[in-house]
């Protein structure tokens, strides 16, 4: 049988909401943030979740979170480090024997069954994937004097989501083989894949309403999203 595991990370501090709650597990309409993630990957094809949390916080995710709101699929919870990558890289040790992962943002609510049913399709014929957005707004290149320099062409500009999406094998390699070197820059999975020299990673189309709640804004609008979704 097929093993696909989602990593979905919770282990961010969330210090530009200017909280002291992080930004996973604030309310979002009666439940935490990061429940609604869970959830979806809850009702799709994949096989198991590892929660990655901050230190300290496996036991509130187990009792809180887990045990709380039901969610039968986690079958790991584990501390995460203090960068991104060290908090990938405990999921995927959770997630030995795993033949795909999706590693998915927590503080991004609105991931949906089919958008992981879609990443897990690509990802067997190319595997590694990513799901992403054009922008919409265009993009300048600015000198260190401020001056407004080039501007690329917006129909080759993306914006990076998760989950993104990797035969397991792949992308572990890749991280033991970086991070063990050069972290510098590192922002996402299929960064560290490419300074691993592995495969072209394929970008597929995710959504607009799949945004990352960074800010106290950013939880306004996810829960207009919420309200609209309701009324449909």
């Amino acid at each position: 049988m097929e093993t696909i595991t989602a990593i979905v990370l919770a282990a961010g501090s969330g210090k530009r909401m200017n909280s002291p709650v992080q930004k996973q597990y604030m309310d979002l309409a009666g439940q935490p943030v990061i429940c609604y993630a869970l959830r979806a990957f809850e009702e799709s094809v994949v096989t198991g979740i590892v929660l990655v949390t901050g230190r300290g916080e496996t036991e509130y995710c187990r009792h809180e979170i887990v045990e709380r709101y039901g969610f039968r699929k986690v079958t790991a919870i584990t501390e995460g480090g203090k960068e991104r990558y060290d908090s990938v890289y405990a999921g995927l040790l959770a997630a030995s024997g795993s033949d795909y992962v999706l590693i998915h943002d927590g503080a991004r609510p609105f991931v949906t069954p089919d958008m992981i049913l879609r990443c897990v399709e690509t990802v067997r014929v190319c595997g590694a994937c990513v799901a992403g957005m054009p922008v919409k707004d265009t993009i300048r290149y600015v000198g260190e004097d401020g001056y407004a320099g080039e501007t690329p062409d917006r129909k080759k500009l993306w914006q990076m989501q998760t989950p993104q999406t990797f035969s397991y094998s792949l992308i572990r390699d890749a991280y033991e083989k970086v991070t063990a070197h050069n972290t510098d820059g590192i922002t996402d999975d299929a960064m560290v894949l490419e300074r691993a020299e592995g495969p072209a990673v394929k970008i597929i189309e995710g959504s607009y309403h799949n945004i990352k709640i960074t800010t106290p804004g950013d939880l306004l609008v996810a829960k207009t999203y919420l309200q609209m979704r309701d009324q449909t």
